[in-house]
């Protein structure tokens, strides 16, 4: 390989200016970092331009709360960027519960000039290769840019086609009409139980004379799972219509084939998965796949070409988000999903704006020789039932990213101060050096899953009484856990009780987890002790 002489050179590169590209660019900003992003549109947030295809966010703007904190207000703020300006609230550009997709592309083309956030618009990216230690990136204009550190902020650009005869007779929901006039008194098979799915389908069955929605394995409700990427309330119009015989119907089944007639229509061959092996040809006058997007590695030379994971859908990352195979290249914003994939919410912003908050904190401590922030506390059973409650009760990260992120409390073997750390991943503080401290306290919000996904019925699951908090473990809400380790081995584990208003400021809460504190306390120091 010849000598590479770049035309611009940064300590960090970032590839994106959408929501998380500015998210990250906003903290390396602030500290002042030597940084650049480069864009291929004419503005910040051109994706939302086009999607969703329907112009409605599903991410809530939830105006009004009843509460004066701004921590806790993003609690159902999820289109917000972390910032410190109350005037870059997307509340400010939308008082819509679900809102306009256009307002969302004022909102980020407004922060990015805001923040006065380094970016090269126009700049289309064609190829990225690493050389020792630099990264080199390449543009259409034949431009070099090379960095120490490359961040890719792209999102999913790629459209997934599944592997089926006769797909190439399939539109797109990239680019099929969204005019239901189009589709007057026609046979609508949508490929796809996804959100763009239903969405749809929401947006034809009016006009349409039949909707089929069809997939291997039944639809998942956001209800049952707690999952937000999967089916949401706003989408869900169809299954009414499903239910009471009004001619849409959700198919579970495998698709063998598409074949084009001489009429114009198209014959479609089902494997049904819960019909006894039952095969099924139906004729629809249109196909639409809305079968999801999936990572583009086609920009990178094999000199740094990321490994991917679940069949090529993501970039494969360890638990700081660095590719497991490209030293000092990272993933932001729904890249970072990889790690809680169909699980928790990186994929969504008000997930990843707090994953990206700790990965910026990760480099200052990596690259930079700063302490991960933190703070002190003082080592006795109520100061430390305080400092986790307050935070509890305040928090905003640990809330939507529930068991992904956590607070951590670090107790040293000598001296009565602990130091309390801030909304980093689980899997991270295990593995790098605070998990190498021989006491320290994970602390996590969390649903019951196991418990909601055992009732037949998300709506009747049985509330433990608040007299019974010693059962608080059987919570099916979101609640507090504080699980005590030593290095990597789990010592004990504390779940304070849900609470209907998600406020845990009552006796019921606060003794319990003082007392489990007391005895982790006492237990810890005889140990002292007697290895003393």
């Amino acid at each position: 390989m010849k000598d590479l002489v770049a035309n611009e050179h940064k300590e960090y590169l970032i590839i994106g200016a959408g929501p998380s590209g500015l998210q990250l660019g906003y903290y390396l900003e602030k500290a002042n970092r030597d940084y650049l992003i480069l864009e291929g549109g004419t503005e910040a947030g051109t994706s939302f331009q086009q999607y969703p295809r329907h112009r409605k966010l599903i991410s809530i703007n939830k105006v009004h709360t009843g509460y004066d904190d701004p921590e806790v207000n993003l609690r159902w703020d999820w289109n917000s960027l972390l910032s410190d300006s109350e005037e870059m609230l997307f509340k400010n550009y939308s008082r819509s519960y679900f809102p306009d997709a256009d307002d969302f592309v004022t909102y980020l083309q407004d922060f990015a000039i805001h923040f006065n956030l380094k970016i090269k618009y126009e700049t289309q990216v064609i190829k990225v290769l690493k050389k020792q230690d630099l990264f080199f990136v390449f543009d259409r204009d034949g431009n070099i840019y090379s960095s120490e550190r490359l961040i890719i902020a792209t999102g999913f650009r790629k459209p997934y086609i599944p592997s089926i005869p006769g797909i190439e007779f399939a539109e797109n929901y990239t680019n099929v009409s969204i005019n239901p006039e189009d589709f007057a008194n026609q046979r609508v098979l949508i490929v796809g139980k996804g959100n763009s799915g239903f969405e749809t389908a929401d947006n034809l069955v009016g006009t349409t004379s039949l909707i089929h929605i069809a997939s291997p394995h039944s639809v998942s409700m956001a209800w049952t799972t707690k999952y937000v990427g999967h089916l949401r309330a706003v989408n869900n119009n169809l299954l009414d219509t499903y239910q009471l015989k009004s001619q849409n119907a959700l198919l579970d089944a495998h698709i063998l084939k598409i074949e084009y007639q001489d009429d114009g229509k198209y014959v479609v061959t089902f494997h049904y998965t819960h019909a006894a092996e039952e095969i099924e040809d139906i004729v629809y006058d249109r196909v639409i796949l809305c079968t999801g997007f999936r990572f583009d590695d086609s920009i990178f030379d094999r000199s740094c070409r990321p490994e991917l994971a679940y069949d090529g859908k993501f970039p494969n990352l360890a638990s700081d988000w660095e590719s497991t195979n490209v030293k000092d290249m990272y993933f932001a914003g729904v890249l970072m999903h990889m790690r809680d994939y169909k699980k928790k919410q990186s994929g969504f912003i008000h997930g990843f704006r707090y994953n990206i908050r700790a990965m910026h904190q990760i480099f200052e401590h990596k690259y930079h020789n700063q302490e991960l922030p933190n703070r002190p506390v003082v080592i006795h059973p109520k100061s430390l039932t305080k400092a986790v409650l307050d935070r509890i009760n305040t928090n905003s990260d640990l809330w939507q990213q529930t068991g992904y992120l956590c607070d951590v409390i670090v107790c040293p073997e000598q001296g009565d101060i602990a130091q309390y750390y801030q909304a980093l991943p689980v899997d991270y503080v295990h593995k790098f050096e605070l998990g190498q401290n021989d006491h320290y306290y994970v602390i996590t919000m969390e649903f019951g899953l196991e418990i909601i996904q055992a009732s037949p019925d998300p709506f009747a699951v049985t509330r433990v009484h608040k007299d019974d908090f010693d059962k608080a473990a059987l919570s099916s809400g979101i609640h507090p856990i504080i699980r005590h380790y030593y290095r990597d081995t789990l010592v004990a584990e504390c779940h304070v009780l849900e609470d209907l208003a998600s406020e845990w400021k009552e006796n019921v809460h606060f003794d319990p987890l003082m007392n489990f504190f007391g005895d982790q306390l006492t237990k810890t120091q005889d140990k002292q002790i007697r290895a003393a």
